[in-house]
C-alpha cells in the first residue's frame, strides 16, 4: 500500500497529471483521434491554468488549514506532546551532515515552545523515512539533536521511528502511547494535515488536543486569478490536491470515520 501510494501521487498531482494528459492528447490527435485528443489536450491546459494562474490551491488548502483552531484558552495541563514528522530534510542531512529543515520546520518550533510551556510533559516524534528506497533517517531520530540544542532532556523524547505514513504514525503512536501510561496528548503537525491526522487518530482510538503548526495560507484567499505568483500556486496546489485526495482515500478504505472530522 505504502509503495502503491507513493507510485500513485508521482502521476496523479496536477503538474504530472497536465503533462500526461497534454501528452495522451498530442499522441491521439497524431493518431487521427482528434476529437478524444482534443478533450485530452484541453484537459491538460484547464488543469494547468488552474494551478499556475488561479488560487484554487491555496483555497482549498486554506478549508484544510481553518478546520482546527489551537485551542483558546490552551490547557492547564498536557501529558504529552505528539510531532508528526516531515520536517527534515532527510536526504540533504544524509550527504551533507548537520541539521537541515523543509517548510514544516514550525511543527518542531511549536513543540520546543510547547515542551518549554509544559516541562511535565514528554515529547512523542513520530516519523520514520517515507522515502521510496527506506535508506534515509527519519525524522524521529533525526530530531535528536535539535532537541539537545534546545536543552530537552533525551530521556523526556520518545522516538516512533518505524511509520512510513499518517495512518502508521497512528497506529505506532498508539502502541507507544499505551506502553506508557500517556493520555491527555497535543497534536502537532501542518495545520492542512491536521484534519487527516485527527481521522486516524480518532479511528485508532486516541483522544487528542489539535495544535496546528506550520499554516501556508494567509486566512483570506478567495476564489479568483493570481498571475503573480505561478510557482507558489502550483506548490500550494499541489499540496491541497495531496492532502484532499489523502482524505478521500483514507475515509473510502475504511481507516477514518468522517471524510473531514469535526
Amino acid at each position: 500500500m505504502f509503495l502503491a501510494s507513493k507510485i500513485f501521487w508521482l502521476v496523479a498531482q496536477p503538474l504530472s497529471l497536465a503533462f500526461l494528459s497534454l501528452l495522451v492528447g498530442v499522441l491521439l490527435i497524431l493518431a487521427r483521434f482528434r476529437r478524444s485528443g482534443s478533450v485530452f489536450a484541453s484537459l491538460g491546459l484547464i488543469v494547468l491554468f488552474l494551478s499556475l494562474f488561479t488560487t484554487t490551491g491555496p483555497y482549498f488548502l486554506q478549508i484544510l488549514e481553518d478546520r482546527f483552531p489551537r485551542p483558546s484558552p490552551p490547557p492547564t495541563e498536557l501529558s504529552c506532546i505528539i510531532v508528526l514528522g516531515g520536517a527534515f530534510e532527510n536526504v540533504v542531512i544524509a550527504s551533507r551532515g548537520g541539521m537541515e529543515f523543509n517548510q514544516a520546520a514550525d511543527r518542531f518550533i511549536e513543540t520546543v515552545r510547547l515542551a518549554k510551556a509544559y516541562p511535565a510533559a514528554r515529547i512523542l516524534v513520530s516519523g520514520g523515512d517515507g522515502s521510496i528506497s527506506g535508506a534515509y533517517e527519519g525524522d524521529a531520530r533525526a530530531s535528536q539533536g535539535f532537541f539537545d540544542a534546545f536543552g530537552i532532556a533525551a530521556d523526556r523524547v520518545i522516538r516512533e521511528e518505524d511509520s512510513r505514513t499518517t495512518f502508521e504514525n497512528a497506529r505506532y503512536t498508539r502502541d507507544l502511547l499505551a506502553a506508557n501510561r500517556l493520555e491527555r496528548c497535543a497534536l502537532v503537525t501542518s495545520a492542512y494535515h491536521m484534519s487527516r491526522s485527527v481521522g486516524l487518530f480518532r479511528a485508532n482510538g486516541i483522544a487528542v488536543v489539535p495544535w496546528p503548526a506550520d499554516y501556508r495560507t494567509s486566512g483570506r484567499v478567495r476564489l479568483g486569478f493570481d498571475f503573480t505568483q505561478p510557482s507558489l500556486n502550483a506548490q500550494l496546489a499541489t499540496t491541497a490536491a495531496k492532502e484532499w485526495t489523502g482524505l478521500l482515500a483514507y475515509y473510502l478504505l475504511g481507516r477514518t470515520q468522517t471524510l473531514l472530522p469535526q
